[in-house]
């Protein structure tokens, strides 16, 4: 018993080491002085609601304007959801003085008889991160930045942070709190009334919550028809712990953080089937989930061990089960590794997709691959899975992937091209480009995929830590008005060195190459995504139910029209965002 409960210790030791209280960079920014906070409101501190499109600066006092929500109430929140939807606000604790003990509580929320419980109500405290900025003409977040010095940087408030009691917060200082609230699927319609409290010194500061919860209901996460596919990245995840790949530590620190990811619907598992097939760009490099062994004899030897053990956690355990994307055949650098027996050494060939070399190092990994995968189960949720290759390059890849099992899947991030489409499976294509009407008829007949990504290159929208709240949810708005299935985003947790401090890296904007922190820690780009995600989700149901209602219908379509960049007009993304769920909200 005593070597059991030492092993638990152990496996739960890097978590807890790195749940800790950790210290923020500080802002070279300018900040308000102290006569400022003293003149800015009565009292050592004040609570207050602001609201989820502001990033609350740390050491300025919070614009009068921020410190309410979007119903102009700075003690009384109202908001509205659907049976089963996750609903956002933002409170902010603003401070002359040094608190020490400080603890966030939430009330059950109550009407009548009915309750939404305060376990179903999440409370995360706002901590700050260091961002830079696009590229110095504003058109893009590419583009290599080794001197940060070089780039204008600040702290941002973006992590959410899951302790919220017995808080040190400084002088001088600001500190957000995000609440997210889950309504229950089963829960009866009405208005519910509760209290978000701060116990500070031994008092009790108290903001109103009203929620009124419609006689509409949206399904969970797991049955959302919207195709979420953020890249998973578990060598991040080992490196930032230091614990041993695919370890049974590893999957422990692995499983909160994927959670949070099913929990967003999330429908794809990242796998890859070669070393570096993005040239190791990131902090930590994506290496081969598969072995490949050549025989003195020249005969191959396909090993999956870790491609299983990654599979089946994330089906299994974690619950993300639609489809596995198996990166890549064609490489940023087109260079393939195995293992050689004969020299005893790893090596490595330089081939073109129009090479025998390709061909043959291919075709009988592919021919392997298939029985393996149908072995488990798992044939007709994989596809061979590309991103941003040239056409003539995914013809090549194409021809062979279809000798080798002419069932196999295909996937593609990139460019759309009229010449292959018909033979890709899952086809996200780039922001700003749109599937032909006839064709994206076809492919939904087909039972295909067709989504959009955005990447470094768009300035508008996206999810940096200097972007917009509101440009998270917009995406899940355009993705409809765009006629998509969803979206790809390249980056869930390829973590920089040090994600909860520095969201810099030393090749594109701030946050591009991570949505989500160690620990299990949400942001507030990741939530107000999944806003836009629900968003998505409840106008597919309304749409079916206003086939007969055209008023209805017309009023629907003509906001959803403008979430497009050449409709978008001069209204600003936040207010364009109100006004779109205030009228979702009102059917």
């Amino acid at each position: 018993m005593i070597k059991r409960t030492m092993m638990i210790l152990l496996l739960a030791l890097p978590f807890l080491i790195n749940a800790q209280s950790y210290v923020e960079l500080k802002d070279s920014k300018p900040f308000d002085n102290k006569e400022v906070w003293q003149n800015s409101f009565k009292g050592e501190y004040q609570f207050k609601w602001g609201n989820t499109d502001t990033r609350y600066p740390k050491l300025s006092v919070p614009n009068k304007a921020g410190m309410e929500n979007n119903d102009g109430n700075a003690t009384a929140i109202k908001l509205i959801a659907w049976q089963g939807e996750r609903v956002n606000a933002q409170a902010v604790l603003s401070t002359k003085v040094d608190l020490s003990g400080v603890s966030f509580s939430v009330s059950d929320l109550k009407s009548g008889s009915s309750t939404i419980s305060s376990s179903a109500i999440k409370i995360q405290p706002v901590s700050y991160v260091m961002t830079d900025e696009l590229s110095k003409d504003g058109t893009t977040g590419c583009g290599h930045r080794p001197d940060p010095t070089v780039f204008d940087s600040t702290l941002v408030a973006d992590v959410l942070n899951n302790e919220y009691q017995n808080l040190e917060i400084e002088a001088f200082t600001t500190k957000p709190v995000w609440l997210t609230m889950h309504v229950p699927t089963n829960i009866k319609a009405g208005k519910y009334n509760g209290t978000l409290t701060a116990n500070v010194n031994g008092k009790a500061s108290n903001l109103k919550i009203e929620i009124t919860v419609k006689n509409r209901q949206i399904a969970n996460a797991a049955n959302w028809n919207f195709h979420l596919d953020l890249w998973q990245n578990p060598y991040a995840v080992a490196r930032y712990y230091d614990v041993e790949l695919w370890s049974q530590e590893h999957f422990e620190l692995m499983k909160p953080l994927m959670k949070m990811l099913a929990n967003a619907g999330q429908k794809i598992v990242t796998t890859t089937i070669m070393h570096k097939p993005w040239a190791g760009q990131t902090e930590d490099a994506f290496s081969s989930m598969v072995s490949k062994i050549k025989h003195i004899d020249g005969t191959w030897e396909y090993r999956y061990d870790a491609f299983d053990k990654w599979v089946t956690f994330m089906m299994d355990e974690v619950g993300i089960n639609e489809q596995i994307n198996c990166y890549t055949m064609i490489p940023w650098a087109m260079s393939f590794d195995y293992f050689d027996m004969a020299s005893n050494s790893i090596k490595f060939i330089e081939a073109k997709t129009d090479s025998k070399e390709f061909e043959q190092y291919w075709l009988p990994f592919l021919a392997d691959f298939a029985k393996h995968l149908k072995a488990k189960g798992w044939f007709e949720k994989a596809t061979i899975a590309m991103d941003e290759r040239a056409m003539k390059d995914m013809q090549n890849t194409i021809a062979i992937i279809k000798r080798a099992d002419s069932n196999f899947k295909v996937s593609l991030a990139g460019n759309y091209h009229s010449e292959i489409e018909a033979d890709i499976y899952d086809y996200c294509i780039a922001f700003g480009q749109e599937f032909p009407k006839a064709v994206k008829e076809r492919r939904d007949s087909e039972n295909k995929i067709s989504t959009v990504y955005t990447c470094c290159a768009e300035p508008f929208p996206n999810t940096f830590t200097f972007s917009s709240p509101a440009e998270a949810t917009w995406i899940g708005w355009h993705s409809i008005a765009g006629n998509y299935d969803g979206y790809l985003r390249w980056a869930y947790n390829s973590w920089t060195k040090n994600p909860l401090q520095d969201s810099r890296f030393r090749t594109w904007a701030g946050g591009d190459t991570y949505i989500v922190y160690p620990d299990g820690r949400s942001s507030i780009r990741f939530e107000r995504l999944i806003e836009g995600i629900q968003d998505y989700e409840k106008i597919s149901i309304l749409r079916k139910e206003f086939t007969n209602n055209p008023s209805k219908l017309q009023k629907l379509e003509d906001m959803i029209s403008t979430f497009k960049l050449e409709t978008k007009g001069d209204i600003s993304t936040e207010q364009q965002v109100i006004n779109a769920r205030k009228l979702l909200n009102s059917f």
